[in-house]
């Protein structure tokens, strides 16, 4: 991962309501939610839940998938990997057993 494509994800993670939504897709899975689902779950408004999730998207944060007339989102688990490990290639000068810890979690849900 370049440095441009990982600030471009940490960029659209930086705001308290694509975070929520990002997170709230985290926690519910690889099968993801609804648009409507997901703004019942964070309180948002159908315009500004439109725009964090394009915002999102574009970061290749989340995926969608049409259901019928539904169309869902799901979190990017392979993109989470990638700006995640990103952020500790070079844990701690050559001593990656330091930031092992921080994978744990990840390769037990994904």
């Amino acid at each position: 991962m370049e440095i441009n494509d990982a600030a471009g994800a940490l960029s659209a993670l930086a705001h308290p309501g694509r975070l929520a939504v990002f997170r709230l897709l985290v926690k519910v899975g690889p099968g993801g939610l609804a648009a409507g689902e997901i703004a019942r779950e964070t309180g948002s408004l159908a315009n500004t839940l439109s725009a964090n999730l394009s915002i999102l998207a574009g970061a290749g944060l989340v995926t969608s998938r049409r259901e019928g007339r539904s169309i869902i989102y799901a979190a990017s688990f392979e993109r989470m990997r990638q700006v995640l490990g990103f952020l500790v290639d070079d844990c701690c000068n050559g001593a990656p057993e330091i930031c092992e810890v921080l994978s744990l979690p990840l390769a037990a849900c994904c």
